[in-house]
């Protein structure tokens, strides 16, 4: 597979991009035929065909405009990385340094992903390191499922294992009046066997389409440049830095609001100051703007995404649907209860991507069921935040998702066929925990 990450910068590819666009464009159809279906359901035809810039003027308006304008800035930012040379001299020095230990470093990786989704609840945030992470697999001779996996299915996982997610678990919590992360043990315990199962899954995978490294990066034709080098501890130092200030939201709850603006600030101060340092020559407001401009089809994808939630909300179907889910809950035996507690979480994340909006929209009315089951309010919020997250990396309605793909060349058909198997396995894993959490009275 050609790196394209490599050699162009941040570019949406066209298949992934027809491909996104193709199923979105079908989910919208269903979902406006589901306005006909459901009784009271309801959306003017002309309404439903604008529901894309309508978007825009919804409630979610504000985040959604935030993540628009946040993909904007990466895109500047890892264009004038890579015409700069800085991104390739970083994935060289990368893999000249753990070349020979590159398992353990698969294993670091898809740590901190999946620690950053766990502990402070990112996951649009982390969209600037996945092409990173994508190009390093690459360079070792794995492939961009490989690179994909260490990052953005580890930013899934960590997100829904929720040692201390703010905004499922914290949300959740809340709605529930239950101390803030409180119960976070068995929250830990799934964190380390969602990780296991993870990296087994990883290094399977890569182990079998392993293929030798780069030449061009071999030992001895890697040339240390201190040019480049001050450019790179420039932009560790200020990306170090953001992210603390990220980790700090976790304490100081004011900043949780405003992570992903911190994130597009540091890595926008972090790139181009690292890019005028390495002295590379050109224009670097040129460079942004071409990179910017690059990524701009992941824009209408965004938007595509965000209208299938609009038209459910629109159309009233979405709270008839709930309605009927908490309907069916109320006459099943009780070890199956939390198990459907979290299949309506899996459900409704396919409409509604925003952990902490799906919590208000769905705690209220979960939680009495459970305690009418005497399943407690803790076990009914573990169940809603893995329905929450490990979801987000598999439906195509997650923009976080498509963008992804699109900027690693993947197709949505090829990310689903290969990683359904790890879903299912995590799905029974999960599900598993739930009904030990049951068992022991959690």
């Amino acid at each position: 597979m050609e790196n394209t990450t490599e050699k162009k910068g941040l570019n949406i590819s066209v298949k992934s991009f027809i491909t996104a666009i193709a199923v979105l464009f079908v989910l919208m159809i269903l979902t406006y035929v589901l306005t006909f279906i459901v009784p009271g359901g309801e959306i003017p035809f002309w309404k439903w065909a604008l529901s894309p810039v309508l978007v825009l003027g919804g409630e979610d308006n504000v985040s959604l405009i935030a993540v628009i304008a946040f993909l904007l800035v990466i895109g500047g930012v890892f264009n004038c990385l890579e015409k700069c040379g800085l991104m390739k001299y970083m994935l060289d020095k990368i893999t000249y340094r753990y070349g020979k230990e590159k398992y353990k470093l698969l294993a670091l990786v898809t740590l901190f992903f999946m620690a950053m989704g766990a502990f402070i609840g990112s996951f649009e945030e982390c969209v600037p390191l996945v092409p990173i992470v994508v190009a390093l697999a690459i360079r070792l001779g794995w492939d961009a499922l490989t690179g994909l996996g260490m990052s953005l299915l580890a930013i899934g996982c960590g997100f829904a294992s929720g040692i201390c997610n703010p905004f499922t678990v914290g949300v959740a919590q809340e709605l529930a009046e239950l101390p803030m992360f409180s119960g976070m043990w068995f929250r830990a315990v799934a964190f380390i066997l969602i990780y296991a199962l993870l990296f087994g899954f990883l290094c399977r995978y890569a182990k079998r389409i392993e293929k030798p490294m780069d030449v061009n990066v071999a030992e001895e034709d890697f040339v240390d440049n201190k040019q480049m080098n001050k450019g790179l501890v420039c932009f560790a130092t200020l990306m170090c830095v953001g992210i603390a200030v990220v980790l700090s939201s976790v304490v100081i709850t004011a900043l949780q609001d405003y992570t992903m603006i911190i994130v597009a600030l540091t890595f926008l101060l972090a790139g181009m100051i690292a890019s005028a340092i390495s002295k590379c020559g050109g224009n670097l407001g040129s460079m942004f703007w071409n990179g910017l401009t690059s990524v701009l089809p992941a824009v209408l994808m965004i938007l595509m995404a965000n209208s299938i939630k609009y038209t459910m909300v629109e159309g009233n179907v979405l709270d008839t649907i709930l309605g009927g889910a908490i309907n069916i809950a109320e006459t099943l035996p009780k070890w199956s209860v939390i198990l459907f507690i979290y299949l309506i979480a899996l459900v409704m994340n396919f409409f509604i991507s925003s952990g902490s909006a799906k919590a208000f929209l769905l705690m209220p009315l979960i939680v009495p069921v459970a305690e009418a089951f005497g399943i407690s309010a803790q076990l009914c919020v573990v169940a809603y935040a893995f329905g929450d997250g490990f979801s987000n990396v598999f439906y195509p309605t997650n923009p976080v998702l498509l963008i992804s793909l699109g900027l690693a060349d993947v197709s949505y058909g090829k990310w689903a066929k290969w990683s359904w198997k790890f879903q299912v396995l995590n799905l029974l894993l999960t599900s598993g925990l739930l009904l030990l959490g049951l068992v022991i009275g959690y």
